[in-house]
């Protein structure tokens, strides 16, 4: 079932519910689907990949709102973004935890031989297409500055 029927059965179950922070986050989803598949260049229908990228970035987008919000003591808007990046990540593979990215990172360092931070965008590339739409790119980037400091 492709992404986009998966997200507008959700629809109607959130419709059916009377969930409107989830149906106001389905039809963000959808719309971005939409523009994206009539993006000059674009085909018709998208890969799983661009579509992972696509909602990775409408989850980091809440995230970092809802962040902000927190930071000028707005839980009150803070809470609806993460409820949000919330009902978007139910359509994205299962997340590892830092550990499983940590031992994907240091066997893409061992592979590379990496040794500094000069080897760090080849690490990060390298690490970032093994673990496509399974880690936050943040999380990656962390456990692989942690790595090469060291």
């Amino acid at each position: 079932m492709s992404l986009q029927t998966k997200v507008m059965e959700a629809m109607k179950v959130a419709m059916k519910a009377k969930d409107a922070q989830s149906l106001q986050a389905l039809r963000a989803v959808k719309s971005a689907l939409l523009l994206a598949q009539t993006e000059s260049g674009a085909g018709a229908n998208l890969s799983e990949d661009d579509e992972i990228k696509l909602l990775q970035k409408l989850v980091k987008q809440r995230k970092d709102s809802a962040a902000i919000y927190t930071e000028q003591g707005r839980e009150d808007l803070a809470a609806p973004e993460l409820a949000e990046a919330a009902a978007i990540e139910q359509f994205l593979p299962e997340q590892l935890s830092e550990e499983e990215v940590a031992k994907v990172v240091d066997a893409v360092i061992e592979d590379l031989n990496a040794s500094s931070m000069k080897d760090m965008g080849q690490v990060m590339g390298a690490a970032n297409k093994r673990l496509a739409g399974k880690a936050d790119g943040k999380t990656i980037s962390t456990i692989v500055k942690a790595r090469l400091s060291s």
